[in-house]
């Protein structure tokens, strides 16, 4: 995530909205926007206009609009009144920051987790409630694990060790896969093949990966 340049704080009930003349569907949001500041859902609201201020939209990195900020999440495209709603509520809970990286590690964007840690190493803990969940999805937890490798020796990652060591005892064999993994920092098929002379196999060597055996592996 961008440095937040404005002079509003992060606030779960302040908003910031990037628009263009040309975008067919900023107006829309615009509008359910006032309508959330008139419901009292919203306490403030800053509208930018990135033709005229378009240093203010390159200080927060947005590429697309209509772009909106609400507290620490920056959401991109049309949404509905009941999803910006629903990161209104989440932008004023703890665990908030949980449901955005699980959402941007969805969508394949780890590079803006990272930077969102890089900014406050604090953050790194809102990554245990995915690791923890038996029902996340493959791409969220493999997502989760590579930024906690990106981490490893770090104070962060130190300080959240005796939570993924907990992660290894629990009661389910994906969580359990989850907090060892990351505590060993290692991918047990890569290690094993390294030592015992699978590499080759095991797509390493050749960059292609393959389930087909060769006729003699030296172990």
């Amino acid at each position: 995530m961008s440095e937040h340049h404005s002079n509003l704080p992060d606030a779960p009930d302040t908003a910031t909205l990037c628009i263009s003349r040309h975008c067919p569907h900023c107006a829309a949001m615009l509008a359910q926007l006032a309508d959330l500041i008139k419901a009292g859902r919203l306490g403030r609201l800053e509208i930018i206009n990135v033709e005229m201020r378009p240093e203010e939209a390159r200080a927060r990195g947005v590429r697309s609009v209509p772009w909106l900020a609400i507290g620490q999440f920056e959401l991109t495209g049309q949404r509905t009144r009941a999803e910006i709603e629903t990161w209104i509520d989440r932008a004023g809970r703890p665990d908030g920051m949980a449901d955005y990286f699980h959402a941007l590690l969805k969508e394949g964007d780890m590079g803006k987790v990272l930077a969102m840690i890089g900014v406050d190493a604090a953050r790194l803990s809102a990554l245990l409630p995915i690791v923890g969940n038996p029902d996340a999805s493959l791409n969220v937890r493999v997502g989760a694990g590579a930024v906690f490798e990106d981490y490893a020796g770090s104070t962060a990652i130190r300080a959240i060790v005796p939570e993924l060591v907990a992660l290894s005892g629990h009661a389910d064999a994906r969580v359990r896969a989850a907090g060892l993994w990351s505590v060993m920092n290692r991918c047990v098929k890569i290690e094993h093949a390294r030592l015992f002379g699978g590499l080759n196999w095991a797509g390493v060597d050749t960059r292609v990966i393959s389930a087909r055996r060769p006729q003699q592996l030296f172990y």
